[in-house]
């Protein structure tokens, strides 16, 4: 039985779907004006697993995860660089899924850009207006009116008089009131538009996605996630539209991952303390960086450091390993014993993915002992390893790959450390131990660990 915290009742309940064995999900997805960070690939892994996973035990899931293709940021950057907007978006973009791909996030099933749904946008605008929800203001942007929406504040527990009395309004503003927030925002001069009712313009972030969630799964849906910094204002920001628009409730369930820090301070490019996907993937693996995002619970801030990807590499090593120590694999395997069901219970408990690691830890245990004792079981052991880690995208290279790696700057590449090895073993035959012994040292010394068996010797990098 499927339970999922929901951040709206901040509470473990179980999951009950709109419709049996389907799961509609929204993701708030990228603001496209610079490379993605680790913390957005914490967001983009966590919705991954969660939905490899459920998929893996025969959900029906639609995986909606909108880009942010138009806001401020956008066209300031692009001033800054001189290029036009969709240039730096359509760049940011290609980026975008090139960091995912190579972290092993599948691309959704729908990924909806703002700038493809203006005529949504405006119609949703239209009807707030129509309902009194939001009015156009002096200046010619359109607000919402926060306080005409009698819930808001109901997902972060905020009360209306408390942000009315931590509001600050500048004097050029044209808002009835502090709190409201704009949708619908009217172009400067040389800025990226489209017509509107109300004039050249450009949407509010927040109107994007109640507009693009609303298109793509509907008035309601299971499902709305997201990053740590994203409940307020965006999300109660959401609720406030879409609710008001669509007289209905907008989704049943909250899900936000948690952090990732810098010590103890959140890593944000506001604050400069941030490391791009790719700069840690230049030096990384990036199934290591997949199982360190995944090595922590969801919700669970997490603490960026070479400390906890050396342990991430070291996990991932131990299950390689053992996968390695098996000649052949078995093709079929039943997962119908005491791991698989510790595993999906852990999984089922709000997506508990450090007990599930645990559980994968202790059939390693098991898959090595068998190896150990040449035990037949060993090769359905290591099927069902493979099969319990993929269902949250773990385990998807060769083991020899994975434990082999490309060489980095200064050490042997694969054909020299193969040369060396055929060195030892000719040595070996021809019983001249002390020259075999050099080898292995030197190899050592290089990082490179040497195992002999009774198929063959092997080699791995040691990280």
């Amino acid at each position: 039985m499927l339970q999922i915290y929901n951040t709206l009742t901040n509470s473990k309940t179980v999951f009950t779907p709109l419709e049996p064995g389907k799961i509609r999900l929204y993701v708030c997805g990228v603001t496209v004006y610079d490379y993605c960070h680790i913390g957005h690939a914490r967001v983009m892994v966590v919705f991954d697993l969660i939905t490899r996973y459920l998929r893996a035990r025969g959900w029906d899931v639609t995986y909606v995860r909108n880009i942010t293709d138009v806001d401020d940021k956008i066209i300031r950057r692009a001033a800054e660089n001189h290029e036009p907007v969709e240039a730096l978006t359509e760049r940011m973009i290609a980026a975008m899924h090139e960091d995912e791909a190579r972290l092993f996030v599948l691309r959704p099933d729908r990924e909806p850009r703002a700038t493809a749904h203006i005529d949504d946008i405006i119609a949703m605008v239209s009807t707030l207006i129509e309902k009194g929800y939001a009015y156009v203001a002096s200046n010619g942007d359109v607000y919402y009116r926060v306080e005409r929406f009698a819930n808001y504040g109901r997902l972060t527990n905020k009360v209306l008089e408390e942000l009315r009395a931590g509001a600050r309004v500048e004097v050029e503003e044209a808002k009835e009131s502090p709190l409201d927030f704009v949708l619908w925002k009217r172009a400067k001069p040389g800025e990226v538009s489209w017509p509107s009712p109300w004039g050249e313009g450009r949407p509010g972030w927040h109107i994007e996605c109640s507009a693009m969630s609303r298109r793509c799964l509907g008035d309601t849906f299971d499902i709305h996630g997201g990053g740590p910094d994203l409940p307020f204002p965006h999300h109660e920001n959401e609720i406030a539209q879409s609710e008001a628009a669509n007289g209905c409730t907008y989704a049943n369930y909250w899900m936000h991952a948690g952090p990732v820090r810098m010590g103890q301070e959140k890593m944000s490019k506001s604050l400069g303390n941030f490391f791009t996907i790719r700069d840690v993937l230049d030096h990384h693996d990036p199934e290591v960086v997949r199982y360190f995002l995944a090595s922590v619970h969801y919700r669970s801030p997490i603490d960026y450091s070479e400390e906890g990807l050396r342990a991430a590499r070291s996990a991932l090593e131990r299950f390689y390993q053992a996968l390695n120590a098996v000649p052949e694999v078995a093709r079929e395997v039943t997962l119908q014993n005491d791991y698989a069901e510790r595993f999906f219970a852990a999984m089922d408990d709000d997506f508990n993915t450090p007990r599930a690691l645990a559980v994968l830890f202790e059939l390693v245990s098991e898959l090595n002992k068998a190896v150990r004792e040449h035990h037949p079981a060993a090769p359905q052991l290591a099927a069902q390893l493979q099969r319990l880690a993929g269902t949250i995208g773990l385990l998807q290279q060769q083991p020899e790959r994975f434990l082999q790696g490309d060489a980095q700057a200064g050490e042997l590449s694969a054909q020299e450390i193969e040369a060396l090895i055929e060195q030892r073993s000719r040595a070996r035959r021809n019983r001249e131990f002390a020259e075999s012994d050099r080898i292995r040292d030197l190899l050592a010394e290089q990082g490179v660990v040497v195992k002999d068996s009774r198929e063959g010797t092997s080699w791995y990098r040691e990280k």
